[in-house]
């Protein structure tokens, strides 16, 4: 095949280190924005970020040519690293070492961008473990639950 075409739509979530409560209303904008330049950097497109205190979700839309492993290894090492460069008291801050990602067809699109952007009211009555267990359900990953949380 001459060309390739792709259509490769992430929807990937992860929780800062032990669900500590990092990712504050003074940092946040600013975080899901640089966040958003990362997958710029990659040649993708965040298509948005969001999340609260405890975790972040966000839907990407990557190339051809990024591992989703690689492009969420970057987010989290660049990220982590811009906070503590802005708010060196933030010295703490650090995302957990897994995450979960699932794809996304585009006829499901526009429903996971608002579930994303509904999470500070979701999680107003369902806890970020309680979700991150739906959604491996939903998506039919096999899980030990000993082995999710730090």
């Amino acid at each position: 095949m001459a060309h390739t075409y792709t259509d490769l739509i992430y929807h990937v979530v992860f929780s800062t280190k032990g669900r500590a409560p990092f990712v504050v209303e003074e940092i946040r904008a600013r975080l899901w924005a640089y966040i958003g330049g990362i997958v710029r950097q990659m040649g993708g497109d965040a298509l948005l970020v969001n999340g609260t205190t405890d975790h972040a979700h966000m839907l990407l839309h990557l190339p051809p040519t990024v591992a989703v492993a690689n492009a969420v290894r970057d987010i989290k090492a660049n990220s982590s690293g811009w906070v503590h460069d802005e708010w060196p008291a933030r010295r703490d801050f650090a995302w957990r070492t897994g995450y979960g990602a699932f794809t996304v067809s585009e006829s499901r699109r526009d429903s996971v961008l608002e579930y994303i952007a509904a999470q500070p009211e979701h999680h107003k009555v369902v806890s970020f473990k309680e979700e991150f267990l739906a959604l491996l359900r939903r998506h039919k990953i096999a899980y030990d639950e000993r082995y999710i949380w730090d």
